[in-house]
């Protein structure tokens, strides 16, 4: 078993809300598995787009990114994976091919920036750099949208 990831500070707030992230990947699986109607799990799915998803992606973009720099290998992978993932988040055309790549990439892409960006962030990160992060993305409790728990 691997050695636990040791995270800043600073970056705990962001990895807390992989784990949600992580959560609605775990839920869409529960909805295809149960046989549950598209559009309910598309409706959960738009929710936490509109009201988790996007921020993060936002605060990912605007606060960390700019450590390594846009140039980055691993920041221009970053920034390809947020594009796709905003396109399905935001495709109305096939929304069940939609929510499956959804269900498949978003696990992958917060995989990938937990044991791979995060890491390089923190070693390149200076002091003031993750006071900064932690001063505009401090942990606030996450809310789930439990009208329709399509998952239990």
């Amino acid at each position: 078993m691997p050695e636990p990831i040791k995270r800043e500070d600073a970056l705990k707030a962001l990895s807390r809300d992989h784990h949600h992230g992580l959560l609605l990947c775990w839920k869409i699986r529960q909805g295809i598995k149960r046989s549950i109607a598209t559009e309910r799990i598309k409706s959960y799915v738009d929710w936490f787009w509109n009201n988790h998803l996007r921020q993060h992606f936002e605060i990912e973009e605007k606060l960390l990114f700019p450590i390594l720099g846009n140039q980055n290998e691993l920041v221009k992978q970053t920034l390809a994976e947020h594009r796709r993932l905003k396109r399905l988040f935001e495709n109305g055309n096939d929304i069940h091919k939609s929510i499956n790549l959804i269900e498949e990439e978003l696990e992958k892409h917060i995989r990938f920036e937990e044991r791979v960006l995060f890491n390089e962030i923190q070693k390149a990160a200076t002091k003031e750099q993750l006071e900064q992060i932690q001063l505009f993305h401090s942990d606030s409790k996450f809310v789930d949208n439990l009208t329709d728990p399509f998952w239990e």
